[in-house]
């Protein structure tokens, strides 16, 4: 007599594939990486190009997502309405204005928030002018970014420069030589000793590009923060126009993706863009105004 065969059960054979599909789902999530690219305000009536924040952002979304598994969220403004979308991001990019004028330093309750994604060792990323912490928040700065700028001791200006040279690190693979006149923020403060700092690019009025201008002229760097986590600034790219700069394009998206855990590849990381997409993503803006001329004053006729 053959032994009694008792078939699966069909509520088993359903709850098991529910488990199979369910840890998929669960590896599938967990391999997406999502950065929240925070566009600060930006004037009306400005230059076209000029500190676009919302064009770079736009543009930068574009980059991002040209590499596999990487969903970029555009906030513009400054600061989201719905603040949950920071939830589960790896990274955090601000490209905004500077000296306090970030909308994420405006009260207590956003550096909080932003201080608790710091402490889950989510990336974060500081482009231009956001760099610029003011003086009340040197300590979030220097935690944050490993450094601090102070406008006693820190230098800015447009000028110049040849970036021809890059230290050997994820962020620089496929970075290609670029020249440029660009806006810097330079001599920048880095308290630590330099410790979990890794300077990448340099630019200053004497040295122009060149790594011989030494720690004064550093205008990009990575930090492997103390408690955890990376954070990737660049204080240059004052005008849109900046984004042609394949080799500038290159490290930007590369040291966004580094700061969110992703493995660079040797090449780089995919930043594809021609003239023509870039400038798509510009934001339109009207004249600034011109100030009022003055009428000359007529002498009074001699008598």
């Amino acid at each position: 007599m053959k032994p009694e065969t008792h078939p699966f059960p069909l509520f088993r054979l359903i709850a098991a594939s529910l488990l199979v599909f369910s840890f998929h789902a669960v590896v599938d999530a967990s391999d997406r990486i999502k950065i929240v690219l925070v566009a600060g305000s930006i004037k009306k009536a400005d230059r076209p190009g000029h500190h676009d924040y919302t064009g770079g952002c736009r543009l930068l979304k574009n980059l991002l997502e040209q590499n596999s598994g990487v969903t970029a969220i555009l906030v513009k403004g400054g600061w989201p309405k719905d603040e949950t979308v920071f939830e589960n991001a790896n990274s955090i990019v601000f490209y905004s204005d500077g000296a306090g004028k970030q909308a994420y330093l405006q009260t207590p309750q956003r550096v909080a928030l932003i201080q608790k994604r710091v402490d889950q060792g989510v990336g974060i990323v500081n482009i231009h002018q956001a760099v610029e912490f003011p003086p009340q928040y040197v300590r979030q700065s220097v935690e944050w970014t490993g450094e601090f700028y102070s406008r006693a001791l820190s230098g800015r200006g447009h000028w110049d420069s040849a970036h021809e040279s890059f230290p050997d690190h994820p962020v620089t693979n496929g970075v290609t030589p670029w020249k440029i006149k660009d806006g810097w923020l330079n001599r920048i403060q880095f308290p630590g000793g330099m410790k979990g700092i890794t300077p990448l690019v340099w630019s200053g009025k004497q040295h122009q590009g060149s790594p011989a201008g030494g720690d004064p002229d550093i205008v990009a760097w990575v930090y492997q923060r103390k408690k955890g986590g990376r954070s990737f600034s660049f204080s240059g790219l004052d005008a849109h126009s900046a984004w042609e700069k394949t080799g500038m394009r290159q490290l930007l998206v590369n040291g966004i993706l580094w700061s969110a855990g992703v493995e660079i590849p040797a090449k780089g990381a995919n930043c594809t863009a021609n003239k023509d997409l870039i400038h798509s993503f510009q934001t339109p803006r009207e004249p600034p105004a011109q100030p009022e001329k003055k009428k000359p004053k007529h002498p009074t006729a001699a008598r």
